[in-house]
């Protein structure tokens, strides 16, 4: 019966029958019917009369389609002007679930405009969020049916489980590479400990030292024995000392490689690194200290030289003596000099010198040695104030029944700044020998120049400078030095007070005959 007063009401000729509908709904609403029946019926008929009216004004035109207009349910929230809980729209109806804190779900409903809803509508899940929602547009009010729900925390837990298993994987990859370590360390430590410090079971290449020997033993012994009269320890006494050498700490690096402080049955050595691009320098320093009759005590002590390393490294060793005031030339510069101590330390550096440059006849003679890099850096200053001469990886030798100069093959040149004229002019004789001693005079000249500065005269001292210090950059070049030393024939300045102290004066005579330009006139 309803359904056909809807229709009859749908005509606008009949207004009768509208007022009738309307009395009919009023008496049901005072029984008690359903309120939401009479909002439909109210709608329908106002929507259907207002687009019958739209179709007869525009009669004359092509037919425009309007799409019907879907009643759904909304709540909590519903749009302005909706009636029952019912919102109206020509969209989506829809049913949403979300997840708040704690867990429970709080769903809602309503309508959707029909632009742009389609994509939220497709998107079903936001899993981030925590939502889930439904849509429909099949009849009125279907999103009454919809049941949207949460589906299981799976990704999460599958997230939270694979960072779990990283995190265990990473501790037990981190544990068992300590665990090797510490075996590997721990093996290490045992079989250092299990034997004794100086080993009877020796490699092929070393040979057994008496625990109560020192390094001044081994030398007198061999002395005694004529194994070595003078050129140095037996081969295997050399590279056994060298294997059993600890390395304390690095003292000083160069061009050449480093110089570390070592250690032998609680004495300390210097032990002398070569990188390998010098082998050479190392050779030919390892064979001028084994020359016979090569010990002085102005010439630093050889101990023994050794080639250590695998197929993948090499270290080549040079041990010598240890002297802990370093060089004369950081000598000079943290201490000043008195007279007594300036004549020790010329002294003993021209009697080092003195022994490299004389040849000793005999059976088993010493060849006389040229120095070639002579400079305050490469003495060294013992405890008791004397000096001893190092470095001789540039050094020559004379041997006088061949008459021939044995000069090095290495690529290694000296320190320009002391270099004499005829080297930086090139007109140096390289076929007599006595053109190399003539060159080390006057290096010798510039270190005794160093010396007499650092001297205290009438309560006067100067810093202390390398030579040429005013005329040339802090690392000349070749050019440098000979527009100085050759072309201008300058030379380092001489003190004016040096000539009220009658040693000094005597000492800046000295200096000037060794420095001169013409090789022949420096003193030898």
């Amino acid at each position: 019966m309803w359904r056909s007063w809807c229709t009859m009401v749908g005509r606008p000729q009949d207004l009768t029958w509208q007022a009738v509908l309307l009395v009919t709904g009023l008496v049901s609403l005072s029984y008690g019917s359903d309120a939401n029946l009479l909002d439909s019926m109210l709608l329908r008929s106002s929507w259907k009369e207002t687009s019958e009216q739209q179709m007869e004004e525009s009669s004359s035109t092509a037919l425009v389609s309007v799409p019907d207009l879907l009643r759904c349910d909304c709540y909590p929230q519903c749009p302005d002007g909706s009636v029952n809980d019912t919102c109206l729209t020509r969209g989506f109806c829809f049913t949403m679930v979300t997840e708040k804190e704690g867990g429970h779900a709080v769903f809602s409903a309503g309508c959707l405009p029909l632009v742009g809803s389609e994509f939220q509508c497709r998107d079903m899940l936001n899993a981030r969020l925590r939502i889930v929602m439904e849509c429909c547009t099949d009849r009125d009010y279907c999103n009454r049916s919809l049941r949207p729900t949460l589906p299981p925390l799976v990704t999460s837990e599958y997230v939270d489980s694979n960072i779990q298993y990283i995190a265990l994987f990473i501790s037990l990859t981190a544990c068992s590479v300590l665990a090797v370590i510490l075996v590997f360390c721990y093996f290490r430590y045992k079989r250092q400990t299990s034997q004794p410090p100086y080993s009877i079971d020796l490699e092929q290449d070393e040979t057994f030292i008496p625990p109560g020997d020192s390094l001044k033993d081994l030398l007198e012994h061999s002395r005694s024995i004529g194994s070595g009269s003078g050129s140095g320890l037996p081969l295997l006494v050399q590279r056994t000392i060298a294997k059993q050498i600890q390395m304390v700490k690095q003292i000083g690096k160069g061009r050449y490689g480093e110089v570390w402080m070592g250690k032998w049955r609680e004495e300390r050595v210097a032990v002398k690194v070569f990188f390998t691009t010098e082998e050479e320098s190392w050779f030919r320093e390892t064979e001028i200290y084994q020359t016979f009759l090569m010990r002085h005590d102005n010439i630093l002590g050889f101990i023994a030289a050794d080639i250590k390393g695998t197929g993948s490294w090499t270290q080549l060793y040079l041990i010598t003596d240890y002297h802990e005031n370093g060089s004369l030339y950081d000598h000079l510069k943290s201490n000043t000099l008195d007279i007594k101590a300036l004549l020790k330390l010329a002294y003993s550096s021209i009697s080092g010198l003195c022994h490299l440059h004389t040849e000793i006849y005999g059976t088993q003679g010493k060849p006389a040695i040229a120095h070639r890099d002579l400079k305050s850096k490469n003495i060294l200053v013992k405890k008791n104030g004397f000096c001893c001469i190092a470095d001789m990886g540039l050094a020559v030798k004379f041997n006088s029944d061949t008459n021939k100069v044995d000069i090095p093959p290495n690529l290694r040149v000296g320190t320009k700044r002391y270099m004499p004229p005829e080297v930086l002019d090139e007109t140096l004789n390289r076929s007599t020998f006595q053109s190399f001693i003539m060159a080390d005079m006057y290096s010798f000249g510039l270190i005794l120049w160093e010396m007499a500065r650092r001297c205290i005269s009438g309560g006067i001292v100067e810093e202390y400078q390398l030579p040429y210090h005013d005329l040339v950059p802090t690392d000349p070049s070749y050019e440098d030095m000979r527009e100085v030393v050759c072309v201008k024939k300058l030379r380092p300045l001489i003190a004016h007070h040096w000539s009220s102290d009658e040693c000094l004066r005597q000492m800046g005579k000295l200096m000037s005959e060794c420095w001169a330009h013409n090789p022949a006139c420096r003193l030898t």
